[in-house]
């Protein structure tokens, strides 16, 4: 997914941002929400893949994943980050006083620019919509990875890739500087 777009459409006009970094969550992944089986709230990982799962964070944030697995396998990728790329003007309306690296660098800023909410949970990414995924538009970068950020269950695993180098990566200094995979 790293160098997809994300391209969120609403009444407010169009934004587009280029996907930098993700973390990965696979069937048995105790750090997954789909870890305990399918509920009402994240019903959407268990979705074919490329079905948006978005859910309410620390009580102000919604976050973006893509459902990665077959019908009825719980498991995702979360967009981390992305570099801003069309409609930044509308994107600093929603997030105010950031910086345009700042815009999307983090999960939580990134639904935010981009106005994703709980009423884009279950849409089909792959479909034209109000929040869909556009093929890359150049080709794929050099992509580095690095162990999950934030967790407590099963964080040794190297889940997270990032693209090597993009100043819009989120996490610390330290987990950014890796090698690229080979």
């Amino acid at each position: 997914m790293i160098g997809t777009s994300l391209v969120s459409e609403s009444a407010d006009g169009r934004v587009v941002a280029r996907i930098v970094e993700t973390e990965g969550y696979v069937p048995g992944d105790a750090a997954s929400h789909a870890f305990r089986g399918e509920t009402a709230r994240n019903g959407s990982l268990f979705r074919r893949r490329g079905t948006a799962y978005v859910y309410f964070i620390y009580g102000c944030y919604f976050c973006v994943n893509v459902s990665s697995e077959r019908e009825g396998v719980g498991a995702g990728v979360l967009v981390r980050a992305a570099e801003p790329v069309e409609g930044m003007e509308l994107m600093h309306a929603r997030r105010p006083h950031s910086t345009a690296r700042d815009l999307c660098r983090g999960p939580g800023r990134l639904a935010t620019a981009l106005a994703v909410t709980r009423l884009h949970d279950g849409l089909d990414l792959c479909a034209p919509g109000p929040l869909w995924l556009a093929a890359a538009a150049k080709p794929a970068p050099a992509v580095s990875e690095s162990v999950r950020i934030g967790l407590t269950k099963e964080a040794d695993r190297v889940l997270r890739f990032f693209e090597t180098g993009s100043p819009f990566v989120s996490g610390p200094r330290a987990l950014n500087v890796r090698p690229p995979r080979p």
